[in-house]
């Protein structure tokens, strides 16, 4: 009878010892998950949302931001700048983007959504990249087709160029404009930009050089594009750009005659097109001439994977 007493009275002695136990253990489990909880949330730095008008903004954007950035691009790629609508679901996840980056200039869908910001989100900082460059007017032509060559400005034409990032040089603008816009809402990690930034500069300038090698010794240097998206690209390495469309229209069959005498004239033989516009003009001008019609994207989100290709098309083709 005593053994069995003193038996029970250890038992429950044990038992007690692991619900104490048990306790203590559970505390400590529920102050390391909140402890846990706690860091996730400090160290996590959830990327910045940056929402950009055009793929190559996003390009610049990433560069710099790396991974503290997320984009959303309001164009996507194939759209038509000129006519894309967002969704009701773009709208929202554009929205809550805590800066968007336009190209600053001559793209009315950037007039809307910067308004957009305004009433839905006040405290979205809006970043300008067209900050610092020289702008250009947009090369349209004369009653003669004439005035269509980039050494000319005679202030008769209408709107700016906003096809500024065509130009490498123009890009490092821009970086760095972007690179300000990052730097103001994180100042913390203002070092990372700045490297990120200084790696991504080098990559543009030795793109620019690149370009000027394969560009060296052509001629007359012309070329002629159906919409006039290169001016920049033009005026920076020193070639006559020739638009085929007509201030925004496709052109006349009297147009399109005196575009067929020009590219005689000027030895072209290749029409330059981009994916977001009608080929049809472009393809009629280059059948006049026995040319042909060759596709490049300006808006292509691998900057300089695509100028460095584009730049081996000109060189092929430019006289």
């Amino acid at each position: 009878m005593k053994f069995k007493i003193i038996t029970i009275l250890v038992l429950l002695i044990a038992g007690l010892s692991l619900f104490v136990s048990g306790c203590t253990d559970s505390g400590t489990s529920s102050d390391n998950e909140t402890a846990g909880q706690g860091a996730e949330v400090s160290g996590t730095d959830e990327p910045m949302t940056v929402a950009v008008s055009i793929l190559p903004l996003a390009e610049f954007v990433e560069k710099v931001g790396g991974d503290k950035v997320k984009t959303i691009v309001i164009i996507p790629s194939g759209a038509d700048p000129h006519t894309y609508e967002s969704s009701p679901k773009e709208v929202q996840a554009i929205s809550e983007a805590s800066m968007l980056v336009t190209v600053g200039v001559g793209m009315p869908f950037e007039e809307v959504w910067i308004d957009r910001f305004g009433t839905i989100n006040s405290d979205t900082l809006i970043v300008n990249c067209s900050k610092g460059i020289e702008l250009r007017e947009l090369a349209k032509h004369d009653e003669k087709l004439e005035t269509h060559t980039e050494e000319e400005n005679d202030g008769d034409h209408e709107g700016l160029d906003p096809h500024i990032w065509t130009s490498p040089a123009n890009a490092k603008m821009m970086v760095e404009d972007i690179y300000e816009g990052l730097v103001q809402l994180d100042p913390e990690n203002e070092a990372y930009y700045a490297q990120n930034r200084d790696s991504y500069l080098e990559e543009l300038d030795a793109l620019d050089a690149r370009i000027r090698a394969k560009l060296a010794g052509r001629e007359e240097r012309n070329f002629m594009v159906y919409h006039p998206s290169w001016g920049y690209f033009a005026a920076e390495y020193g070639l006559t750009m020739i638009p085929v469309e007509i201030e925004g229209k496709e052109p006349s069959a009297q147009d399109l005659a005196k575009l067929v005498d020009i590219a005689k004239e000027k030895k072209v033989k290749v029409i330059f097109v981009q994916t977001q516009f009608s080929t049809r003009s472009a393809d009629v001008l280059a059948e006049e001439i026995g040319g042909e019609v060759v596709a490049v994207d300006p808006l292509a989100k691998d900057y300089i994977a695509n100028m460095d290709n584009v730049s081996d098309v000109f060189a092929r083709n430019i006289v």
